[in-house]
């Protein structure tokens, strides 16, 4: 039985990076392209990883801070005005993804006029098709599963997080998030866990109030290691790393985590690939 792929689209933050497109991670089981959260520059890291905004079955917000949906728009207009036939757009997320959606939408009114106007065979504005969720099997289509699950980070509410499932293994993509019951149920025996970091450490000597305010809603380092453990997890994959380390500091974060957990472990960088 095949696998899964999960491939980093984009490993960023909101903290801009030559090298790290906005945080967005997909994954492909069953034939499906699933994508989850549309940082900046996804639909560039998703053609560099041959995939493209027609091909996503479905895209996951996990939730709607910008840095998480800054190209939202960007997939939303890319697919509509690039498939040969109606492709309407499903998305799944938090509360307040259909305000999002139709206010995305509003912000394209113009566009989708003029493109409307020039094309004879572009009749109808996009189309997406939201579903709200807070937990429970959201997605289920081809041999996978997607599952949902509430997320602590607060004072962003409501967020989820989501567990794939295809052909006996298991994916955790956890967005941002603190250690919380939900992530333990979404990590629960995963063969990959893919967690926003922060190092504490290095946030904690930089005097700037509004960045180290990010601890206190991200999982350090060495929380999303111990998640990973007590969760069984096989490997962790550490994503959205704040602050962006410079490559030859990953043995460094991988060290840090390496302390509380004894599995496999990658710092990712954009394109990283890691399969079931």
């Amino acid at each position: 039985m095949s696998g899964m792929d999960v491939i980093l689209l984009g490993t960023g933050s909101p903290l801009p990076s030559p090298d790290r497109a906005g945080p967005s991670t997909l994954v492909h089981a069953g034939g499906l392209d699933l994508l989850f959260d549309c940082g900046r520059g996804v639909l560039m890291r998703a053609a560099a990883a041959l995939r493209g905004p027609a091909s996503f079955a479905t895209v996951f917000l996990t939730h709607l801070h910008s840095d998480h949906v800054t190209d939202f728009n960007d997939v939303i207009t890319s697919r509509w005005a690039l498939s040969p036939l109606p492709n309407p757009l499903r998305v799944v997320g938090p509360e307040g993804t259909q305000r999002l959606v139709d206010r995305t939408l509003d912000m394209l009114a113009d566009d989708i006029g003029y493109r409307i106007a020039h094309h004879d065979d572009l009749n109808e504005p996009p189309q997406v098709v939201v579903t709200e969720v807070t937990e429970g099997v959201v997605f289920d289509e081809a041999g996978v599963r997607v599952i949902a699950a509430p997320t602590d980070h607060a004072p962003v509410r409501p967020t989820v997080g989501y567990r794939v499932e295809h052909a006996g293994a298991a994916v955790a993509i956890a967005g941002d998030t603190i250690p919380c019951p939900g992530l333990d149920q979404l990590c629960a025996g995963a063969d990959i866990y893919v967690q926003t970091v922060v190092r504490e450490s290095i946030i904690k000597a930089i005097p700037f109030q509004r960045l180290q305010d990010v601890i206190d809603y991200h999982s350090t380092i060495e929380q999303a290691a111990q998640t990973a453990a007590r969760a069984g997890a096989r490997i962790l994959v550490m994503t959205h790393p704040v602050p962006p380390p410079p490559p030859e500091a990953a043995p460094e974060w991988i060290a840090e985590a390496a302390a509380h957990f004894d599995g496999e472990i990658h710092l990712g960088v954009d394109l990283l690939t890691v399969s079931t």
